[in-house]
Protein backbone atom coordinates (compact mmCIF):
# COMPACT_ATOMS: atom_id res chain seq x y z
CA UNK A 1 0.00 0.00 0.00
CA UNK A 2 1.41 3.13 -0.74
CA UNK A 3 1.62 6.34 1.55
CA UNK A 4 -0.80 8.22 -0.31
CA UNK A 5 -3.37 5.29 0.18
CA UNK A 6 -2.16 4.12 3.87
CA UNK A 7 -2.74 8.35 5.15
CA UNK A 8 -6.42 8.07 3.34
CA UNK A 9 -7.21 4.74 4.97
CA UNK A 10 -6.09 6.39 8.48
CA UNK A 11 -8.36 9.55 7.78
CA UNK A 12 -11.54 8.37 6.72
CA UNK A 13 -11.72 5.66 9.63
CA UNK A 14 -10.39 8.44 12.15
CA UNK A 15 -13.01 9.73 14.67
CA UNK A 16 -14.20 13.44 14.05
CA UNK A 17 -13.85 15.50 16.92
CA UNK A 18 -16.15 19.04 16.48
CA UNK A 19 -14.77 22.49 17.39
CA UNK A 20 -14.94 26.29 17.03
CA UNK A 21 -13.43 29.59 17.62
CA UNK A 22 -14.12 29.46 21.32
CA UNK A 23 -11.89 25.92 21.75
CA UNK A 24 -8.73 25.72 23.06
CA UNK A 25 -6.52 22.81 22.10
CA UNK A 26 -2.75 22.58 22.53
CA UNK A 27 -0.70 19.68 20.40
CA UNK A 28 1.94 17.73 21.48
CA UNK A 29 4.26 15.16 20.61
CA UNK A 30 7.33 13.00 20.49
CA UNK A 31 7.62 13.31 24.47
CA UNK A 32 9.41 10.25 24.46
CA UNK A 33 8.89 9.09 28.16
CA UNK A 34 11.50 6.98 29.55
CA UNK A 35 12.54 5.09 32.77
CA UNK A 36 14.76 7.32 34.21
CA UNK A 37 17.78 6.15 33.41
CA UNK A 38 20.70 8.11 30.92
CA UNK A 39 18.72 6.51 28.01
CA UNK A 40 15.19 8.88 28.55
CA UNK A 41 15.93 11.50 26.04
CA UNK A 42 12.22 12.73 27.71
CA UNK A 43 14.31 13.41 31.57
CA UNK A 44 16.29 16.96 31.02
CA UNK A 45 12.68 18.47 29.63
CA UNK A 46 10.43 16.90 31.83
CA UNK A 47 10.03 20.37 34.18
CA UNK A 48 9.00 22.50 31.33
CA UNK A 49 6.40 19.36 30.05
CA UNK A 50 4.85 19.77 33.65
CA UNK A 51 5.17 23.57 33.85
CA UNK A 52 3.62 24.09 30.19
CA UNK A 53 0.58 21.44 30.57
CA UNK A 54 -0.47 23.29 33.90
CA UNK A 55 -0.86 26.23 31.78
CA UNK A 56 -2.65 24.08 29.43
CA UNK A 57 -4.78 23.16 32.29
CA UNK A 58 -5.17 26.47 34.46
CA UNK A 59 -6.54 27.94 30.71
CA UNK A 60 -8.98 25.34 29.93
CA UNK A 61 -7.33 23.94 26.84
CA UNK A 62 -7.64 20.21 25.63
CA UNK A 63 -4.21 18.47 25.73
CA UNK A 64 -4.00 16.21 22.35
CA UNK A 65 -0.89 14.16 22.38
CA UNK A 66 0.62 12.96 18.85
CA UNK A 67 1.54 9.62 19.52
CA UNK A 68 4.99 8.67 20.80
CA UNK A 69 4.16 10.02 24.12
CA UNK A 70 6.03 7.22 25.67
CA UNK A 71 9.42 5.15 24.90
CA UNK A 72 8.24 1.78 24.72
CA UNK A 73 10.69 0.40 22.34
CA UNK A 74 13.83 1.09 24.41
CA UNK A 75 11.66 -0.02 27.21
CA UNK A 76 9.21 -3.06 27.67
CA UNK A 77 6.71 -2.21 30.53
CA UNK A 78 5.02 1.34 30.84
CA UNK A 79 4.22 1.03 34.58
CA UNK A 80 8.09 1.57 35.38
CA UNK A 81 7.47 5.14 33.05
CA UNK A 82 4.33 6.16 34.82
CA UNK A 83 6.37 5.83 37.83
CA UNK A 84 9.07 7.52 37.31
CA UNK A 85 6.85 10.08 35.45
CA UNK A 86 3.96 10.13 38.30
CA UNK A 87 3.55 13.88 38.20
CA UNK A 88 3.45 14.32 34.37
CA UNK A 89 0.78 11.56 34.21
CA UNK A 90 -1.33 12.72 37.44
CA UNK A 91 -1.61 16.18 35.57
CA UNK A 92 -2.72 14.25 32.35
CA UNK A 93 -5.22 12.43 34.25
CA UNK A 94 -6.67 15.87 35.42
CA UNK A 95 -7.29 16.93 31.75
CA UNK A 96 -8.57 12.70 31.28
CA UNK A 97 -11.11 13.37 34.16
CA UNK A 98 -12.47 16.53 32.94
CA UNK A 99 -12.85 14.75 28.78
CA UNK A 100 -9.67 17.42 27.92
CA UNK A 101 -7.24 14.42 26.91
CA UNK A 102 -7.09 12.60 23.85
CA UNK A 103 -3.96 10.27 23.08
CA UNK A 104 -2.30 9.17 19.78
CA UNK A 105 -0.12 6.12 19.06
CA UNK A 106 2.86 6.57 17.24
CA UNK A 107 5.83 3.99 16.13
CA UNK A 108 7.68 4.10 19.67
CA UNK A 109 4.57 3.40 21.29
CA UNK A 110 2.76 1.54 18.42
CA UNK A 111 1.83 -1.34 20.84
CA UNK A 112 -0.76 1.12 22.53
CA UNK A 113 -2.61 -0.22 19.64
CA UNK A 114 -3.50 -3.28 20.61
CA UNK A 115 -6.89 -4.26 22.07
CA UNK A 116 -6.15 -5.14 25.65
CA UNK A 117 -3.13 -2.38 26.22
CA UNK A 118 -5.16 0.50 27.66
CA UNK A 119 -6.95 -1.80 30.14
CA UNK A 120 -4.23 -3.81 31.16
CA UNK A 121 -1.57 -1.10 31.53
CA UNK A 122 -3.56 2.71 31.82
CA UNK A 123 -6.57 2.30 33.46
CA UNK A 124 -4.61 2.44 37.29
CA UNK A 125 -1.67 3.68 38.91
CA UNK A 126 0.40 2.86 41.93
CA UNK A 127 1.06 5.58 44.14
CA UNK A 128 3.67 5.13 46.69
CA UNK A 129 2.98 8.06 49.24
CA UNK A 130 -0.37 7.29 49.64
CA UNK A 131 0.39 3.11 49.63
CA UNK A 132 -2.49 1.92 46.55
CA UNK A 133 -3.67 2.31 43.21
CA UNK A 134 -5.67 5.36 41.63
CA UNK A 135 -7.39 6.32 38.25
CA UNK A 136 -5.19 6.93 35.54
CA UNK A 137 -7.11 6.86 32.11
CA UNK A 138 -9.86 4.73 32.97
CA UNK A 139 -11.70 3.49 29.56
CA UNK A 140 -9.26 5.72 27.38
CA UNK A 141 -9.49 4.67 23.44
CA UNK A 142 -5.45 5.31 22.00
CA UNK A 143 -6.26 6.50 18.58
CA UNK A 144 -4.30 6.27 15.47
CA UNK A 145 -5.23 9.21 13.78
CA UNK A 146 -8.37 12.18 14.74
CA UNK A 147 -9.92 15.05 12.34
CA UNK A 148 -10.77 17.84 13.97
CA UNK A 149 -13.73 19.29 12.71
CA UNK A 150 -14.37 23.29 12.08
CA UNK A 151 -17.81 24.91 12.64
CA UNK A 152 -19.23 21.44 11.66
CA UNK A 153 -18.27 22.30 8.03
CA UNK A 154 -16.02 20.31 5.11
CA UNK A 155 -13.16 22.25 6.70
CA UNK A 156 -11.36 20.07 8.58
CA UNK A 157 -7.80 19.24 10.06
CA UNK A 158 -6.19 15.93 10.12
CA UNK A 159 -3.94 15.21 13.22
CA UNK A 160 -2.30 11.88 12.73
CA UNK A 161 1.58 10.71 14.11
CA UNK A 162 3.11 10.79 11.04
CA UNK A 163 5.11 7.75 10.49
CA UNK A 164 2.52 6.15 8.14
CA UNK A 165 5.14 8.10 5.70
CA UNK A 166 8.02 6.17 6.71
CA UNK A 167 8.30 2.37 5.59
CA UNK A 168 10.89 1.64 8.51
CA UNK A 169 8.60 2.53 11.01
CA UNK A 170 5.51 1.92 9.75
CA UNK A 171 5.23 -1.31 8.06
CA UNK A 172 8.58 -2.52 9.80
CA UNK A 173 8.14 -1.44 12.91
CA UNK A 174 8.63 -4.87 15.12
CA UNK A 175 12.05 -4.49 13.40
CA UNK A 176 12.58 -1.33 13.88
CA UNK A 177 11.75 -1.58 17.88
CA UNK A 178 14.41 -4.43 17.91
CA UNK A 179 16.80 -2.76 16.16
CA UNK A 180 16.60 0.18 18.83
CA UNK A 181 16.18 -2.24 21.97
CA UNK A 182 19.25 -4.12 21.32
CA UNK A 183 21.45 -2.26 19.05
CA UNK A 184 21.10 1.66 18.98
CA UNK A 185 19.68 1.90 22.48
CA UNK A 186 23.12 0.91 23.99
CA UNK A 187 25.00 2.83 21.23
CA UNK A 188 23.00 6.06 22.16
CA UNK A 189 24.28 5.30 25.49
CA UNK A 190 27.69 6.19 24.27
CA UNK A 191 26.65 8.99 21.58
CA UNK A 192 25.94 7.32 18.28
CA UNK A 193 22.81 8.72 16.63
CA UNK A 194 20.27 6.05 15.06
CA UNK A 195 20.16 5.91 11.60
CA UNK A 196 16.81 4.96 10.98
CA UNK A 197 15.56 7.61 12.72
CA UNK A 198 13.50 10.17 11.09
CA UNK A 199 14.03 12.63 14.10
CA UNK A 200 18.16 11.86 14.02
CA UNK A 201 18.59 11.21 9.56
CA UNK A 202 18.04 14.61 7.72
CA UNK A 203 17.46 12.79 4.43
CA UNK A 204 14.83 10.06 5.80
CA UNK A 205 13.22 13.24 8.00
CA UNK A 206 12.96 15.32 4.49
CA UNK A 207 11.42 12.19 2.70
CA UNK A 208 8.67 11.90 5.38
CA UNK A 209 7.93 15.26 5.25
CA UNK A 210 8.01 15.72 1.30
CA UNK A 211 4.81 12.62 1.30
CA UNK A 212 2.87 14.55 4.13
CA UNK A 213 3.33 17.19 2.03
CA UNK A 214 2.18 15.66 -1.11
CA UNK A 215 -1.20 14.55 0.76
CA UNK A 216 -2.45 17.60 1.91
CA UNK A 217 -2.08 18.83 -1.86
CA UNK A 218 -3.60 16.32 -3.07
CA UNK A 219 -6.24 16.06 -0.23
CA UNK A 220 -6.79 19.52 0.32
CA UNK A 221 -6.99 19.16 4.29
CA UNK A 222 -4.78 20.48 6.93
CA UNK A 223 -2.27 17.89 8.30
CA UNK A 224 -0.32 18.37 11.71
CA UNK A 225 2.01 15.30 12.70
CA UNK A 226 4.96 14.67 14.75
CA UNK A 227 7.87 12.01 14.28
CA UNK A 228 10.36 13.74 12.42
CA UNK A 229 10.59 16.34 15.64
CA UNK A 230 11.00 19.42 13.46
CA UNK A 231 8.65 22.19 14.19
CA UNK A 232 6.78 22.74 10.47
CA UNK A 233 4.39 25.95 10.58
CA UNK A 234 3.48 27.11 6.33
CA UNK A 235 1.99 30.34 5.73
CA UNK A 236 -1.50 30.04 3.93
CA UNK A 237 -0.85 29.13 0.67
CA UNK A 238 2.45 27.51 0.92
CA UNK A 239 1.59 24.47 2.51
CA UNK A 240 -1.05 22.68 4.72
CA UNK A 241 1.36 20.46 6.61
CA UNK A 242 2.31 21.49 10.55
CA UNK A 243 4.50 19.80 12.39
CA UNK A 244 3.91 20.25 16.42
CA UNK A 245 8.22 19.09 16.68
CA UNK A 246 9.44 17.44 20.30
CA UNK A 247 9.62 17.69 23.77
CA UNK A 248 13.01 16.22 23.47
CA UNK A 249 14.54 19.29 21.79
CA UNK A 250 17.71 20.49 23.50
CA UNK A 251 16.78 23.52 26.20
CA UNK A 252 12.38 23.46 24.86
CA UNK A 253 9.65 21.66 23.99
CA UNK A 254 7.24 22.78 20.69
CA UNK A 255 3.54 23.04 20.59
CA UNK A 256 1.14 24.23 18.04
CA UNK A 257 -2.47 25.65 19.92
CA UNK A 258 -5.31 26.46 18.45
CA UNK A 259 -7.33 29.15 20.27
CA UNK A 260 -9.62 31.88 18.78
CA UNK A 261 -10.05 30.32 15.27
CA UNK A 262 -6.31 30.64 15.06
CA UNK A 263 -3.04 28.44 14.90
CA UNK A 264 0.31 29.45 16.71
CA UNK A 265 3.44 27.16 17.14
CA UNK A 266 4.95 27.72 20.45
CA UNK A 267 8.11 26.82 22.53
CA UNK A 268 8.30 26.61 26.03
CA UNK A 269 12.04 27.34 27.90
CA UNK A 270 13.78 27.96 31.00
CA UNK A 271 14.57 31.65 31.26
CA UNK A 272 16.52 33.91 34.38
CA UNK A 273 15.39 36.59 36.02
CA UNK A 274 17.52 39.38 37.19
CA UNK A 275 17.60 37.83 40.44
CA UNK A 276 19.07 34.21 38.60
CA UNK A 277 16.06 33.09 39.59
CA UNK A 278 14.54 30.43 36.99
CA UNK A 279 11.37 30.24 35.41
CA UNK A 280 9.47 28.69 32.56
CA UNK A 281 8.43 30.72 29.41
CA UNK A 282 6.32 30.63 26.80
CA UNK A 283 7.97 32.10 23.49
CA UNK A 284 5.68 32.09 20.44
CA UNK A 285 7.56 31.30 17.31
CA UNK A 286 5.06 31.57 14.35
CA UNK A 287 1.72 33.27 14.62
CA UNK A 288 -1.01 33.33 15.49
CA UNK A 289 -2.44 33.02 12.00
CA UNK A 290 -6.29 32.56 11.33
CA UNK A 291 -7.28 29.14 10.36
CA UNK A 292 -9.45 30.69 8.09
CA UNK A 293 -6.58 31.49 5.83
CA UNK A 294 -5.89 28.64 5.21
CA UNK A 295 -9.14 26.92 4.48
CA UNK A 296 -9.37 29.81 2.14
CA UNK A 297 -6.32 29.09 0.73
CA UNK A 298 -7.96 25.50 -0.18
CA UNK A 299 -10.76 26.91 -1.70
CA UNK A 300 -9.22 28.85 -4.10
Amino acid sequence: MSTQSRLNKVFKAAEQISFDDSSKIVLMSDCHRGDGNWGDNFLNNQNLFFGALDFYYRKDFTYIELGDGDELWENRKIDRIINIHSDAFWLMSKFYKEGRLYMLYGNHDQVKKEKDFAGNNLKSYYVESIKKRVALFPNIKIHEALVLNYNNSDNQIFLTHGHQADFLNYDLWKLSRFLVRYLWRPLELTGVRDPTSAAENYTKKEKVEKKLTEWTKKQKHMLIAGHTHRPMFPQPEESLYFNDGSCVHPRCITAIEIENGTITLVKWTVKTRKDRSLYVDKVILEGPVKLQDYFGAIAK
